[in-house]
């Protein structure tokens, strides 16, 4: 057979369309290495290079930071108040306040449920009067630029499920997270860095604890240059990110070009739009090498920025690190900043391993706020912390004096955000007097994603992406933004 005929009989029908589509597949190249050329003023308007040519409401963020606290903490223990328990302590959880929910495995088959009130103690702070746990004293310094819903809730009872269902809106792997459909969206600030950074730490109140997937930051079924790039806290922060030795800038400069040479020979050949996101991702690590070094040089940072993040803000890897890192970042056009901290699920040993993830947490948490109000950037930064899901009231395992645990709780959980677009100072929702049932006010995982795109003038309906036939979006076929904490 001759060569030519073997090659058209093994295309394949996508291969033949692409094929038929070099053009549009280079000048879809062009736009993401050059958007500035493509953008144009009639088309989009400023803070807008993506899919979208313009905000659908008022943007008042421009960039998120989002402190995912992984392993869901104790709403009891921290922020949902419940001075009445203490007159309950030990008693059974009440059939009429359970009312048959559903369980984790780790609890269905206890035969007794005893009502374990927090030990910790509460005080009010700022003008707003918020109450929040004696563990969370900076953060209580911030009450007044942050807004609490304390009425979230999910279908999800286990962690991936519930994580992937946060990040992605469906509790199935393979959708897009958060951050990948904000770059998709909105495109870039700075071309010399991601749109999407990812940050991890690992908390000191549950060392071995929490499991996190790439596919969490991943990009699903949109193309893949929207992939949140993680940032590693040993070696290079980046892969390959300096050149080894004998190989200057010039020299790797004439590495890419000829690599891209042969890239778009495959991309002319086979049409695979995923060709160009290689060429463009390749452009994007060479301009890394230089953006990279000075944004993890923190050597600049004045003595007093330290200290009001805490004792670890110099240890790489840290939450507070983390939190100092995720300030540079949006100083220089992130789009979306998440850092991921884990060891936050208290089954057992609560009391112990709390106040070591408060420790890590609360400080930093709290400067970043102030941080960025002195440097004129929480304006249009928006700033969201919490978990995937709440602790139950009642105690897993054993309840004595001073120590408990608590199982996986969905039915009711905290989330705070404060920054561009958001009142500060505001609480949305109620729970009964267990801190078991939403009484007023219900917010879903999916009313706090549309809430956080309709802070970047996004209507939460009007992002999607066609795939398999269908008009996929974050939110799914549901969502309302709460209007409540909504400047």
């Amino acid at each position: 057979m001759e060569p030519q005929r073997e090659l058209e009989l093994m295309m394949t029908r996508r291969q033949l369309f692409g094929k038929a589509a070099t053009g549009i597949g280079t000048a879809a190249l062009a736009s993401l290495l050059t958007p500035e050329a493509f953008a144009g003023g009639a088309r989009h308007v400023k803070g807008f290079n993506g899919a979208l040519s313009g905000p659908q409401f008022p943007q008042k963020a421009k960039r998120v930071i989002y402190l995912f606290q992984s392993g869901a903490p104790s709403h009891l223990d921290l922020f949902d108040y419940k001075p009445t328990l203490q007159d309950k302590r030990a008693i059974e959880l009440p059939d009429s306040i359970r009312m048959g929910q559903r369980l984790t495995g780790m609890t269905s088959g206890q035969k007794s449920f005893p009502v374990a009130p927090s030990i910790f103690k509460f005080a009010q702070h700022g003008k707003s009067g918020m109450w929040l746990s004696e563990l969370l004293p900076h953060i209580g310094s911030v009450a007044d630029d942050v807004s609490f819903i304390r009425s979230m809730h999910t279908e999800a009872i286990n962690h991936d499920p519930a994580v992937t269902f946060l990040q992605t809106g469906s509790q199935q792997p393979g959708r897009p997270s958060m951050g990948a459909w904000l770059s998709y969206g909105l495109g870039s600030e700075n071309q010399d860095l991601p749109a999407y950074i990812v940050l991890i730490s690992q908390g000191t109140g549950n060392p071995n604890d929490q499991p996190l997937f790439g596919r969490l930051w991943g990009t699903g079924f949109l193309p893949s240059i929207h992939q949140g790039v993680k940032l590693r806290s040993v070696g290079d922060p980046v892969l390959s990110l300096n050149n080894p030795p004998g190989i200057d800038r010039d020299t790797r400069r004439g590495m890419i070009d000829g690599m891209q040479q042969l890239n778009h020979m495959a991309e002319h050949e086979f049409g695979d739009p995923e060709i160009n996101t290689r060429i463009a991702q390749y452009e994007m690590a060479y301009r890394m090498q230089a953006s990279v070094p000075d944004l993890m040089d923190i050597s600049k940072e004045s003595p007093r920025t330290f200290e009001d993040y805490g004792p670890d803000s110099k240890k790489p890897g840290t939450f507070a690190a983390n939190c100092l890192l995720a300030r540079r970042l949006v100083e220089r056009g992130v789009r979306f900043v998440q850092l991921f901290h884990r060891g936050w699920d208290q089954h057992g040993d609560l009391p112990k391993q709390i106040r070591g993830q408060c420790r890590d947490v609360d400080q930093p948490s709290a400067a970043l706020i102030h941080d960025l109000k002195q440097r004129g950037l929480l304006d249009d930064t928006l700033v969201v912390w919490g978990g995937e899901f709440g602790r139950t009231v009642y105690s897993q395992g054993t309840l004595t004096a001073d120590n408990y645990g608590r199982d996986h709780h969905g039915r009711c959980f905290t989330v705070w955000l404060g920054g561009g677009g958001i009142k500060g100072g505001q609480i949305v929702g109620e729970t009964d007097d267990f801190g078991y049932n939403i009484t007023k006010d219900p917010v879903h995982i999916h009313d706090l994603n549309a809430t956080i795109l309709r802070c970047l003038g996004i209507d939460h309906k009007k992002l999607t992406y066609r795939y398999q036939g269908r008009d996929f979006r974050l939110t799914d076929v549901f969502g309302q933004p709460v209007d409540q904490i909504l400047a």
